[in-house]
């Protein structure tokens, strides 16, 4: 066999498995992103019922149904977990297996094209989701597993070289952390409060049209808000070095300090503040507290106190964190500025991945299609 097409529903089976019997907990929660793979949920899920929580297990290929488009599917190896109902679930049949590589058949679903032709299939639909008769319905032009194999291990060997440079990359993140818990142990806090200022300037002349906003990654982001006839004028302008955060969603990483000469605007939703004694703080130093998931649960706790919900610029000026001497913040922050190097290098060795699985499914196919014409 070189190359034959197959309705993957011929090859696959659903799962409804779900945790009716609560034998897993919320430990076991994760939910899949856009770059497909599994991720820990950022938003609080005590209380939650877990009970609908379909299970997964290695082999199971999980995605969101409205989210497809977006490349939200990933093919589980890591150990059993547990997802929303809202999630498919599905495995390879026993003949699946004979005839497709899990793998190679991940590297398929996360190619562009397969998620356009999602997008093209869910366009014009009463509900645009992909459900799993839609995925059933997918023809697949299918090389030998042989060939599959052969390039699913030039997939795995990317994937392994990546990994090695993301773990070196955490042991450097890892530095920066404990180096600030133990400022945190060995020196008094203080009050943020008298080393910032509130920005309030606003966009009165339109002369800033730059639209952003802030990710809970922790970083500015071009706006994903609809602004035509939005009135610019009342949002706030922020100029390299200020801080801008989301008062409702701190609490899952919303804060981020603007870095670009050109200014730009955010929503007066938004809080923006100053440091007014960098010979004091460095803004960068002070970034660093708050990227620690400690400050993260810190601003949920005190924000659910408050009427609505919302961590306030006067919450934020209560906040205490060491300072310690400017040459030992600087210490610090280079060491976090290497580590964003590394990451950014990171991140592109995740997208040079993502962007070969078009060319390792094209060239599969064609030495299958050469395979049978020969």
């Amino acid at each position: 066999m070189g190359l034959i097409n197959i309705r993957l529903g011929d090859y696959i089976e659903r799962s409804t498995i779900n945790n009716k019997d609560l034998k897993y907990g919320g430990d076991l929660i994760v939910g899949v992103n856009s770059q497909g793979v599994f991720a820990t949920p950022k938003g609080n899920t005590d209380g939650v019922d877990l009970k609908p929580y379909k299970i997964v297990e290695n082999g199971a290929f999980v995605y969101n149904p409205t989210r497809l488009e977006l490349g939200s599917i990933a093919y589980r190896t890591e150990g059993l977990c547990i997802v929303s109902h809202l999630y498919m679930v599905f495995y390879l049949t026993d003949e699946g297996k004979k005839i497709i590589d899990p793998m190679w058949l991940y590297i398929y679903f996360r190619r562009s094209e397969f998620c356009r032709e999602v997008k093209f299939r869910n366009f014009g639909s009463q509900r645009p989701e992909f459900n799993f008769n839609d995925m059933s319905d997918i023809i697949i032009p299918l090389p030998n597993i042989e060939i599959q194999k052969k390039y699913v291990d030039v997939y795995n060997a990317m994937i392994e070289n990546q990994k090695s440079y993301e773990c070196g990359l955490e042991g450097l993140k890892l530095v920066c952390d404990v180096y600030i818990e133990d400022l945190r142990k060995q020196m008094p806090c203080e009050a943020i409060g008298p080393y910032i200022q509130v920005v309030n300037e606003s966009n009165v002349d339109n002369e800033v049209a730059h639209v952003q906003g802030v990710e809970s990654s922790g970083s500015f982001m071009d706006t994903r808000a609809n602004m035509q006839g939005v009135d610019i004028s009342k949002y706030t302008i922020v100029n390299k070095g200020y801080i801008a955060y989301n008062p409702s969603r701190i609490n899952i990483g919303s804060i981020a300090m603007y870095t670009n000469d050109e200014p730009c605007v955010v929503s007066p939703m938004y809080s923006v503040f100053k440091i007014i004694n960098i010979d004091k703080v460095l803004p960068e130093y002070l970034m660093l507290w708050f990227s620690r998931t400690e400050f993260q649960r810190y601003t949920w706790y005190y924000a659910a106190g408050s009427v609505r919900d919302t961590f306030d610029f006067n919450l934020m000026q209560q906040v205490e964190f060491p300072i310690p001497d400017i040459e030992i913040q600087q210490d610090i922050v280079n060491i976090f500025e290497t580590y964003n190097t590394r990451r950014d290098i990171n991140e592109k060795l995740k997208e040079q991945i993502k962007d070969i699985c078009p060319i390792l499914i094209k060239g599969s196919i064609e030495e299958a299609r050469k395979a049978k014409e020969a």
